[in-house]
């Protein structure tokens, strides 16, 4: 890759035209860390669907989005406290 006065691009520079593009098509990075049940579920769910984490934490929320609008957020969470996940 290069710039417009054909210099090659750093790496820096790239992730940074990356994320631009990114947020101008509306999209919204997000960070955190997981705790360790939490990377066993995220482990077994990439397993099963081949899903990559962008994927993953987008079905992730939208999921959680529709349980809250359902109603059903404690019953989740009561499910994975007594399953210890």
């Amino acid at each position: 890759m290069t710039n417009s006065t054909g210099k090659a691009l750093t790496n820096a520079e790239k992730q940074k035209r990356y994320r631009i593009k990114q947020k101008q098509s509306g999209k919204k990075e997000l960070r955190g860390y997981l705790t360790p049940e939490a990377l066993a579920c995220y482990s077994e769910i990439q397993q099963k669907t081949d899903w990559n984490d962008s994927l993953l934490l987008s079905n992730a929320i939208r999921l959680m989005y529709a349980a809250h609008k359902c109603g059903q957020i404690g019953l989740l969470y009561n499910w994975l406290t007594e399953h210890k996940r």
